[in-house]
């Protein structure tokens, strides 16, 4: 058993922290921000996350988990203190580390032993040694610090399957002392676990997320050929996924990558990259076919309906991706925003980030709570997040409330034949039209 403290309580801090109390650790959750800390401290969580609060409150209540609203009450007795806290995208593009630094900084001033700081912040190379050099500058007591990089990968929605069953660890550091402690402390899970240097383990991080948003751009612009040469892009992705070398994950064509991580990081890369004067043309790329598909889903529903101005619009889901209540960067709220500026009435239905996405929103579109009054007297239908209810729309339903009859499957949630059946015109992603669309290209 350990003594863990986790500075910051967001998605990632508090994930991460309960699960290492159901590991049996007695860990401590750090929140500064008062409302957040008061609804920790009532049991329940801050935002949705399938499997966390039954997991929160079973770890409360064998007394393995609780929360503090200081670094300096947080971490006493603690042996590993976890940096969990945000790196947002800054105005240049690069992480903001200012959490990162201010972390290190009150933990310098607190310490009350030996500390093994594990960075889990999403971080650009060189952080460890900057959290290391932040701590020796402020460190007044005899205690000994090391820093390791222990990158997270966690999904939204499935975070706490995987970090209680991960494809890998990595574990930065070239301190054995802290290597062989990393390695105790994840032991239970029986994981694969990568060792390397801090640098090396902070760039694992990037280059994964980076690649990721590479397959979802990559998809999207075959996705694109498919329309123009009549192929079905569903079909094409189990053809090619099947090759073991590429696989059918993050191959599923759409409105583009969103969330809290993907397009910052890339952005992110690009950024190091463009410090040391090297080209990032392919990093380029993969934002710029993203940034594509909102663009080009605007032209076809212009096409379809002859006009955008004056036209109502039933866009349904908001999340980024289904399983969340995050609309950070989310494509949904990115399509919502340039519909309106073209003169479009928006009524908006998602089964669970329909507050969150009102606090972005506002009163640029009416957020609906039922989905079949969404769509009543709209012009045309919208799946923008591929929720599971969106799967099971019984779409005579759909067919008789709307006043027009284009339904746009941007997550190709729905089988074609079914739509075209309740009398609706279909426009996929990298599927053949019911209609002669045409085609717009991007």
């Amino acid at each position: 058993m350990h003594r863990i403290a986790v500075i910051g309580s967001g998605y990632v801090g508090l994930v991460t922290g309960t699960c290492l109390a159901e590991l049996g650790n007695r860990v401590v959750c750090i929140e500064n921000d008062e409302t957040k800390l008061a609804t920790l401290k009532a049991g329940r969580v801050p935002f949705y996350e399938p499997g966390l609060s039954e997991l929160m409150a079973r770890n409360r209540e064998r007394g393995r988990l609780s929360f503090a609203a200081d670094v300096a009450t947080g971490i006493r007795d603690a042996k590993i203190v976890f940096i969990a806290v945000g790196t947002p995208m800054s105005a240049s593009g690069h992480a903001d580390l200012t959490y990162v630094r201010g972390a290190a900084h009150e933990v310098a001033l607190a310490l009350d032993s030996d500390k093994l700081i594990v960075n889990k912040s999403t971080v650009p190379v060189e952080t460890a040694d900057l959290v290391a050099a932040i701590v020796r500058e402020h460190n007044q007591s005899r205690y000994a610090v090391r820093v390791v990089s222990n990158p997270e990968f966690l999904r939204e929605g499935s975070a706490v399957s995987d970090f209680m069953e991960p494809d890998r660890i990595v574990i930065g550091t070239s301190d054995p002392v802290a290597e062989a402690l990393m390695r105790d402390l994840y032991a239970p899970l029986g994981a694969t676990m990568i060792a390397t240097d801090v640098r090396t383990a902070e760039m694992i991080k990037y280059t994964a997320n980076a690649f990721l948003a590479t397959k979802i751009s990559f998809v999207n612009e075959i996705a694109a050929l498919c329309e123009f040469v009549r192929a079905d892009v569903k079909d094409v992705v189990r053809g090619v996924g099947s090759d073991r070398r590429i696989g059918p994950a993050f191959m599923s064509p759409g409105l583009g990558f969103g969330g809290s991580c993907l397009p910052k990081d890339v952005r992110a890369l690009r950024e190091i990259a463009r410090g040391y004067a090297l080209p990032t043309t392919f990093l380029e790329a993969v934002l710029e076919v993203n940034e594509q598909q909102i663009r080009r889903t605007v032209r076809r529903l212009e096409a379809a309906l002859g006009t955008l101005n004056g036209k109502r619009i039933a866009l349904l889901g908001l999340a980024f991706k289904p399983q969340t209540d995050d609309v950070r960067d989310s494509p949904a709220l990115a399509l919502a925003r340039a519909l309106v500026a073209e003169g479009v009435a928006i009524a908006a239905h998602d089964p669970i980030a329909l507050d969150a996405a009102a606090r972005v929103l506002r009163n640029l579109v009416s957020f609906v709570d039922d989905e079949y009054e969404a769509v009543r007297d709209v012009d045309a239908v919208v799946i923008a997040t591929d929720w599971n209810e969106y799967k099971q729309l019984d779409l005579r339903i759909i067919a008789e409330r709307m006043t027009g009859d284009a339904f746009f499957d941007m997550r190709n949630t729905c089988e074609p034949r079914e739509i075209v059946a309740a009398g609706l015109r279909y426009f996929g992603v990298g599927r053949e039209c019911a209609t002669p669309f045409d085609l717009v290209s991007g």
